[in-house]
Protein backbone atom coordinates (compact mmCIF):
# COMPACT_ATOMS: atom_id res chain seq x y z
CA UNK A 1 0.00 0.00 0.00
CA UNK A 2 1.68 3.37 -0.86
CA UNK A 3 2.44 5.42 2.04
CA UNK A 4 2.04 9.13 -0.04
CA UNK A 5 5.85 10.88 -1.28
CA UNK A 6 8.50 10.76 0.91
CA UNK A 7 8.04 15.28 1.70
CA UNK A 8 4.10 14.62 2.42
CA UNK A 9 4.90 15.18 6.31
CA UNK A 10 7.07 18.04 5.58
CA UNK A 11 4.39 19.68 2.92
CA UNK A 12 1.67 18.70 4.81
CA UNK A 13 3.36 20.87 8.03
CA UNK A 14 4.35 24.00 6.28
CA UNK A 15 0.66 24.23 4.62
CA UNK A 16 -0.88 24.19 8.02
CA UNK A 17 1.56 26.39 9.52
CA UNK A 18 0.72 28.85 6.68
CA UNK A 19 -3.08 28.70 6.56
CA UNK A 20 -2.63 29.31 10.39
CA UNK A 21 -0.45 32.44 9.92
CA UNK A 22 -2.40 33.22 6.90
CA UNK A 23 -6.04 32.66 7.80
CA UNK A 24 -7.62 33.98 5.22
CA UNK A 25 -5.80 32.95 2.42
CA UNK A 26 -6.97 29.83 0.27
CA UNK A 27 -5.35 26.96 -0.67
CA UNK A 28 -4.51 28.61 -3.96
CA UNK A 29 -2.85 31.33 -2.50
CA UNK A 30 -1.09 29.04 -0.11
CA UNK A 31 0.07 27.02 -3.29
CA UNK A 32 1.52 30.16 -4.18
CA UNK A 33 3.52 31.06 -1.29
CA UNK A 34 4.47 27.20 -1.13
CA UNK A 35 5.86 27.58 -4.81
CA UNK A 36 7.66 31.30 -4.22
CA UNK A 37 9.44 29.48 -0.94
CA UNK A 38 11.27 26.77 -2.90
CA UNK A 39 8.43 23.93 -3.16
CA UNK A 40 7.73 23.24 -6.23
CA UNK A 41 4.13 21.77 -5.91
CA UNK A 42 0.53 21.43 -7.69
CA UNK A 43 -2.76 23.45 -6.28
CA UNK A 44 -4.47 19.65 -6.75
CA UNK A 45 -1.85 18.35 -4.31
CA UNK A 46 -2.36 21.12 -2.18
CA UNK A 47 -6.05 21.20 -2.10
CA UNK A 48 -6.00 17.43 -1.41
CA UNK A 49 -3.90 17.93 1.77
CA UNK A 50 -5.91 21.03 2.78
CA UNK A 51 -8.89 19.03 2.56
CA UNK A 52 -7.27 15.50 4.28
CA UNK A 53 -6.52 18.74 7.49
CA UNK A 54 -9.73 19.99 7.12
CA UNK A 55 -8.79 23.47 6.71
CA UNK A 56 -10.98 26.07 5.75
CA UNK A 57 -10.92 29.47 4.95
CA UNK A 58 -13.80 31.49 7.52
CA UNK A 59 -16.77 32.67 6.55
CA UNK A 60 -16.34 36.56 5.30
CA UNK A 61 -18.03 38.36 8.25
CA UNK A 62 -21.09 41.20 7.14
CA UNK A 63 -19.41 44.75 7.12
CA UNK A 64 -21.54 46.65 9.73
CA UNK A 65 -22.76 49.95 8.24
CA UNK A 66 -21.48 53.16 10.42
CA UNK A 67 -23.89 55.98 11.87
CA UNK A 68 -21.46 58.07 11.52
CA UNK A 69 -18.07 59.74 9.71
CA UNK A 70 -14.91 60.23 10.91
CA UNK A 71 -15.60 63.83 12.13
CA UNK A 72 -18.17 62.99 14.61
CA UNK A 73 -21.62 64.36 12.51
CA UNK A 74 -24.37 61.88 12.13
CA UNK A 75 -24.89 60.35 8.58
CA UNK A 76 -28.17 58.14 9.53
CA UNK A 77 -29.90 57.45 12.35
CA UNK A 78 -31.84 53.82 13.26
CA UNK A 79 -35.03 54.05 12.93
CA UNK A 80 -37.33 53.68 16.71
CA UNK A 81 -41.05 54.03 15.79
CA UNK A 82 -43.08 55.31 12.84
CA UNK A 83 -42.23 58.59 11.48
CA UNK A 84 -38.74 58.78 13.24
CA UNK A 85 -36.44 58.79 10.37
CA UNK A 86 -37.72 59.20 6.52
CA UNK A 87 -35.34 57.89 3.38
CA UNK A 88 -35.50 59.41 -0.10
CA UNK A 89 -34.20 57.88 -3.41
CA UNK A 90 -34.44 58.02 -6.75
CA UNK A 91 -35.06 55.86 -9.72
CA UNK A 92 -34.90 56.03 -13.38
CA UNK A 93 -36.64 54.38 -16.20
CA UNK A 94 -37.22 54.43 -19.80
CA UNK A 95 -40.52 54.02 -21.33
CA UNK A 96 -41.38 51.82 -24.14
CA UNK A 97 -40.75 54.78 -27.28
CA UNK A 98 -37.08 55.22 -24.92
CA UNK A 99 -38.03 58.42 -23.19
CA UNK A 100 -36.51 58.57 -19.39
CA UNK A 101 -38.85 59.24 -16.58
CA UNK A 102 -37.89 59.42 -12.68
CA UNK A 103 -39.49 58.73 -9.67
CA UNK A 104 -38.80 60.24 -6.09
CA UNK A 105 -39.67 57.90 -3.48
CA UNK A 106 -39.40 59.23 0.13
CA UNK A 107 -40.51 56.06 2.45
CA UNK A 108 -40.40 55.80 6.50
CA UNK A 109 -38.03 53.05 7.40
CA UNK A 110 -39.96 52.26 11.06
CA UNK A 111 -42.89 50.90 9.01
CA UNK A 112 -41.39 50.69 4.96
CA UNK A 113 -44.09 52.73 3.69
CA UNK A 114 -43.87 54.77 0.78
CA UNK A 115 -44.91 58.37 1.93
CA UNK A 116 -44.32 60.18 -1.43
CA UNK A 117 -44.02 58.67 -4.95
CA UNK A 118 -43.56 61.80 -7.19
CA UNK A 119 -42.79 60.86 -11.05
CA UNK A 120 -41.57 63.64 -13.37
CA UNK A 121 -39.30 63.16 -16.27
CA UNK A 122 -37.04 65.81 -14.46
CA UNK A 123 -36.55 65.87 -11.19
CA UNK A 124 -35.01 68.56 -9.30
CA UNK A 125 -33.47 69.74 -6.04
CA UNK A 126 -36.91 72.05 -5.58
CA UNK A 127 -38.84 69.33 -6.45
CA UNK A 128 -37.66 67.21 -3.21
CA UNK A 129 -37.78 70.45 -0.99
CA UNK A 130 -41.77 70.45 -2.13
CA UNK A 131 -42.03 66.85 -1.62
CA UNK A 132 -40.29 66.87 1.80
CA UNK A 133 -42.43 70.49 2.84
CA UNK A 134 -45.75 68.43 1.89
CA UNK A 135 -44.80 65.84 3.97
CA UNK A 136 -43.35 68.04 6.71
CA UNK A 137 -46.20 70.28 7.44
CA UNK A 138 -49.41 67.71 8.61
CA UNK A 139 -46.38 65.97 11.03
CA UNK A 140 -45.59 69.68 12.21
CA UNK A 141 -49.50 70.60 12.96
CA UNK A 142 -49.61 67.31 15.06
CA UNK A 143 -47.11 67.97 16.89
CA UNK A 144 -48.00 70.85 18.20
CA UNK A 145 -51.51 69.87 18.87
Amino acid sequence: MPCGLPDEARLTEDITALAEEFGRYGYRMITGMLNNSGWHVNHKRVERIWRREGLKVPQKQPKKGRLWLNDGSCVRLRPERPNHVWSYDFVQDRTHDGRIFRTLNIIAEFTREALVIRVKRRLNSTDVLDALTDLFMPHAARRNT
